[in-house]
């Protein structure tokens, strides 16, 4: 069948109202956003594909089928470390509360952990403060190739890196003009952070939700993305930081097969504060003024590196003891805070902000 005729198939099905449309074979998500990465499927029937799976609500087999389209274009490389954790935040970005994550990947290097992170510039539905952003205004290359990735990831002076989606994956960065048109969310934007361009020897996925259903999909999906295990922490704005005021959640799983469930209290780690996270400055609108919420976020994430006690640092403390926790290298989070506070209080990790 060709693409047209395929596509022509799949929106008859999908798209016939809410009692009436009738789900797809994993083979059939594959090949057709496929045809649509290969842009032989026009914009209105690619957004009419999007908008009508969302409507009707993605099944598992075309979740897996649009993941597996996605990792045929993708530029996935193997990299020489043992353990690689590979964090996963929404790709669209934050337009409440500054991005803690952003500064976790040079704070686990030095923990001993190598550390990829990865997104885009700007997408919908939040098109909101994303990590690109906070790297471009610290003046590091949010573009360079997935071959000085791996090195800067390999090299122990530094162990972390920033991956841009245009990078590893054009076909798929190329639809974010058509994304945005759409506006509402689609099945690109719980697939996007788990296709993992670079993949050590164990790859550990590190994911944010909000959802109660989402982490038995996530799990899922990491397994047939060939992660070796995935972490999924119930956090704020959908990112991989838990509320530093209240109880949360935070799931491990190793091959797809939930091992540890565990609620999590800040205030078992010392963790005593009165917001749930650090809202962005009253006086700058995420809208128009990224780039001066990304310095703020970054005098923030220095000063937490260095050592600087408040919300920052312990959002540090609270995510960074998670991912210890789940990958083994501590038996207790209690450990992991513990380890992680020693780390933070010497700054050391300031020096691989490079």
């Amino acid at each position: 069948m060709s693409s047209q005729n395929l596509i022509h198939s799949i929106i008859q099905r999908i798209a016939t109202g809410p009692e009436l449309s009738k789900n797809i074979e994993t083979e059939e998500a594959e090949a057709a956003m496929s045809a649509i990465l290969s842009g032989e499927i026009d914009e209105v029937q690619s957004a009419i594909f999007l908008i009508a799976l969302r409507m009707k609500r993605e099944t598992m087999d075309e979740n897996i089928g649009i993941l597996e389209a996605l990792l045929k274009f993708t530029d996935c490389q193997k990299i020489d470390v043992d353990n690689l954790v590979d964090i996963g935040d929404p790709y669209s970005g934050y337009n409440r509360s500054v991005p803690i994550s952003s500064f976790l990947p040079p704070l686990l290097a030095e923990l001993g952990l190598p550390t990829i992170i990865h997104g885009l510039d700007s997408v919908s539905p939040k098109f909101g403060l994303t990590h690109r952003h906070i790297n471009l205004a610290m003046r590091l290359d949010s573009d360079i190739s997935i071959n000085d990735a791996k090195s800067r990831i390999e090299n122990q002076d530094i162990g972390w890196s920033y991956l841009d989606q245009s990078i590893y994956c054009k076909e798929l960065n190329q639809l974010v003009p058509l994304r945005n048109k759409i506006i509402k969310r689609t099945v690109l934007n719980t697939v996007e952070t788990l296709i993992g361009p670079l993949r050590g020897k164990n790859t550990h996925s590190i994911l944010g939700y909000v959802h109660k259903p989402y982490p038995s999909i996530y799990a899922s999906l990491t397994n047939s993305a060939g992660f070796d295990t995935s972490l999924l922490i119930r956090g704020i704005e959908g990112g991989i930081t838990p509320s530093l005021r209240q109880r949360s959640l935070a799931i491990s799983y190793i091959g797809g097969i939930e091992s540890a469930s565990v609620t999590i209290d800040p205030k078992i780690i010392g963790i005593k504060q009165e917001l749930r996270a650090i809202s962005f400055p009253r006086n700058l609108n995420v809208d128009c003024e990224k780039t001066n919420i990304a310095n703020h976020t970054i005098t923030l994430g220095k000063a937490a590196l260095s050592g600087e006690k408040g919300m920052f640092y312990d959002g540090l403390v609270y995510v960074a003891s998670l991912i210890l926790w789940h990958v083994n290298k501590v038996n207790s989070i209690e450990d992991g805070a513990s380890m992680v506070r020693q780390t933070l209080d010497s700054g050391r990790a300031l020096k691989r902000l490079i």
